[in-house]
């Protein structure tokens, strides 16, 4: 499980966020290809006000694929809907590609997922390579700038994402927009086996109140499976 954490600058005020980002033990099939479900959780001031599942599935090439997202909201502790839940093969939504097998700078932009229903048509670019710098959990060196926007939101600006191979996310920074955040890999934890199993029953929770919430979507996807547990 990977935290992040960090402060969203608005003109009006300032919130402490913090992400958890957790990969589950738990498949899903969307349109004929087996995902691996992770699963985000987003505090602002240590309130909840997201609860996410997302869908990847890397190709034979090595390119990382985003499949769809279930992204519950919640607002003053109480869950208030699913509305930005998008799924490839449905409603027109198409999947993109998460992260290249082989980013290079001065390459064009990618999709990394287009779903219109929604407004949703995130796009990227490699916007800087081998650049250093530290972090609570490490310092790190080679890191990948990958740059990120939604071109149908203009006025949000876009995000810079750095990786670091073998780790991952590592930090999140803003440029331009009417929000200015910042986010640092804060803390690293491996799983127990008991801990994976509270996550994928956590999750496997979640994935069922879909069906409950998306009626139009998400419930024409297939359950998700708990892929640690032996048939």
């Amino acid at each position: 499980m990977y935290t992040t954490t960090g402060t969203v600058a608005a003109e009006d005020d300032t919130t402490e966020r913090t992400v958890t980002h957790t990969v589950t033990g738990l498949t899903k099939v969307i349109d004929g290809v087996k995902t691996l479900v992770m699963w985000d959780r987003d505090y602002q001031d240590g309130a909840l006000v997201e609860s996410e599942l997302a869908f990847f599935a890397q190709d034979n090439a090595g390119a990382v694929w985003l499949f769809g997202e279930y992204p519950e909201e919640f607002e003053n502790d109480k869950f208030i809907g699913a509305p930005n839940t998008f799924i490839h093969g449905i409603s027109g939504s198409q999947a993109g590609i998460a992260m290249q097998a082989q980013p290079r700078t001065g390459t064009p932009e990618y999709v990394q997922a287009h779903a219109a229903s929604v407004g949703f048509l995130d796009c990227a670019r490699a916007y800087e390579d081998n650049v250093a710098l530290c972090v609570p959990t490490d310092c790190y060196e080679g890191v990948l700038v990958i740059d990120e926007h939604n071109p149908l939101e203009p006025d949000v600006g876009h995000q810079r994402k750095f990786y670091s191979a073998g780790t991952g996310l590592v930090r999140v920074t803003a440029e331009g927009g009417v929000k200015q955040e910042t986010l640092d890999l804060e803390k690293i934890e491996q799983l127990s086996d008991a801990q994976l199993a509270d996550v994928n029953k956590q999750a496997l929770e979640l994935d069922q109140h879909g069906y409950e919430v998306s009626k139009d979507v998400y419930a024409k996807t297939a359950p998700a499976e708990d892929a640690t547990k032996t048939p």
